[in-house]
């Protein structure tokens, strides 16, 4: 849900900082001469900076306003970088980890970081050294894509890395 911004005869303030469709400044004008303006334009005043002093508000049509703000709010939360999970097991056939490691690199060339983690059942746990060494040889092969953020480090029955793509 976006911020709410006050439009037109409902900003409080007297006078206003005035910026124009274009993004250009207009000046420090009464609110009374902002909403002439806009008016001859057939255009909604709205503010965007109410903590300012005084107020910053735009001349623009309001649904124009919304629309780019909603488009902001996208393409922020498009770029933002997820931490993606590779389950491994200590005893996986060869074939399964290479099926598991095309998995991460695609997530890396995503640009997301990789969480590679390796779960131990049972008495499984009892053979550490398997999963330690899984976990070097799905490092090493994904040395060429991606450095390590996390080394490798033990979390109860779980061996976890964290891996982030190279730039």
């Amino acid at each position: 849900m976006g911020k709410f911004h006050r439009i037109n005869q409902y900003i409080k303030a007297e006078s206003v900082r005035v910026i124009g469709e274009d993004g250009s400044q207009l000046g420090v004008m009464s609110l009374k001469e902002a909403l002439e303006r806009a008016r001859a334009l057939s255009i909604d005043v709205v503010e965007v900076a109410e903590s300012a002093n005084p107020p910053v508000v735009k001349l623009i049509e309001f649904s124009k306003f919304k629309y780019q703000e909603n488009k902001k709010d996208r393409a922020g939360a498009a770029s933002a970088q997820e931490t993606k999970e590779v389950r491994l097991t200590p005893f996986m056939a060869q074939n399964d980890l290479q099926v598991k490691l095309v998995r991460a690199r695609q997530f890396l060339k995503g640009g997301d970081k990789v969480r590679l983690v390796v779960k131990f059942t049972g008495r499984e746990i009892t053979k550490k050294e398997f999963g330690e060494r899984l976990m070097a040889s799905a490092l090493e092969q994904l040395s060429t894509e991606a450095s390590i953020e996390q080394l490798p480090k033990m979390l109860g029955k779980l061996l976890m890395a964290t891996i982030k793509p190279k730039k």
